[in-house]
């Protein structure tokens, strides 16, 4: 007689997966992004530092959340009608994300930004069907910067917005209605320290102002910044100094004023780090062979600024920052021997993990 090997019931596994379905495109995938543990520096730190993973929105950064929030701003007020413009001045990502979500609806996008961005984020929003316009840098008190050529190039054209991603407030408002509730929900509400750097203000701001209104003191919100940003120096002088000193290979952080979005949460700032490049570059190498996170220096920057603010709190609180974006948009710089010792980064990195500098 044959013995039976098979069970004639099935086990159905219990699965922890909770489906997304967007009936409206990209639009309705924006946000809910993982948050993401990592297991090496919470291990050596003995504090839990975890990351919200916004590389994974489908413009592949976090500034998708405030480019969806500036436009449907827009559309609210009777700004932006059918077949319109949108017209912003940024760094890289906005315009990307701006890009995806003018795609979607319908509007024609236009972009200014600083010349000396990689190469690849001016394809990659041509790719998208933006307008691109590279101008020279120049200070924000000058008329020939880009935010306000920007500016000046909607005023110039009919049914056409400049979003104004600096002083928007709709921007911080997109990290108060999803980036913090998210934070806190998926920690269960123990969420005992956030950072992050600052570009136009609005994911920092609208993060913390949200985890600050829920938890009060129970939380400590840390500025991160990099050489070349005021806002170190404006929180640490308690709003006497506004130096910029110095200069970053970041990019798309930092600024030589505090914006809109960031003037309302400036008191609730408990601290503020300087991060030097040097540390960031070698986070960077240190994510990518430690944990497998492939991320740009702003990332890093985030992490290296979560590890301080770990050393802060008590052994096993839990700290959070953001992980911008990945590293493919600056992958033929921060990964090239000659770009790195032009910065002179090269020999910031630990010798064992220089094998990651592939490219000349």
């Amino acid at each position: 007689m044959l013995k039976r090997l098979f069970s004639t019931t099935t086990k159905v596994a219990k699965s922890s997966f909770v489906p997304l379905v967007s009936s409206t495109g990209i639009l309705d995938a924006i946000g809910n992004t993982p948050l993401l543990k990592l297991t090496k520096l919470s291990e050596k730190s003995g504090r839990n530092i975890y990351v919200k993973a916004e590389y994974m929105n489908p413009g592949g950064s976090v500034k998708d959340r405030a480019a969806k929030y500036v436009i449907e701003d827009a559309e609210k007020k009777g700004l932006l009608k059918q077949e319109g413009m949108v017209v912003e001045g940024t760094a890289g990502n906005t315009g990307i994300g701006l890009a995806h979500v003018c795609r979607a609806k319908g509007y024609k996008c236009v972009i200014y930004m600083p010349n000396t961005q990689s190469p690849s984020k001016m394809d990659l929003l041509r790719l998208l069907g933006a307008e691109v316009h590279p101008v020279p840098v120049k200070p924000f008190k000058d008329p020939m910067n880009y935010n306000h050529q920007a500016r000046r190039h909607a005023e110039s054209h009919p049914n056409a917005v400049w979003t104004n991603q600096f002083d928007n407030l709709a921007n911080r408002q997109a990290h108060i209605e999803t980036t913090g509730p998210e934070i806190l929900k998926q920690l269960d509400g123990k969420v005992h320290g956030f950072t992050c750097s600052t570009g136009t203000g609005g994911t920092f701001a609208g993060t913390s102002r949200y985890l600050k209104s829920q938890l009060k003191n129970k939380i400590k919100i840390v500025v991160a910044d990099p050489p070349g940003s005021c806002v170190y120096a404006f929180v640490k002088s308690n709003g006497k100094s506004l130096d910029n000193s110095g200069s970053s290979f970041t990019e798309g952080i930092g600024q030589a004023r505090i914006t809109e979005n960031l003037k309302p949460d400036i008191e609730i700032i408990d601290d503020a780090v300087k991060i030097p490049d040097a540390e960031t570059i070698t986070m960077l190498y240190e994510l990518l062979d430690a944990e497998g996170l492939y991320v740009g220096g702003t990332s890093a920057l985030n992490v290296v600024a979560a590890t301080k603010v770990a050393e802060m709190l008590p052994e096993g609180s839990n700290v959070v920052t953001i992980v911008a974006d990945s590293a493919h948009k600056y992958a033929d710089r921060i990964f090239s021997v000659s770009w790195l010792k032009s910065k002179k980064l090269f020999d910031s990195i630990p010798d064992n993990l220089k094998k990651y500098a592939i490219l000349k």
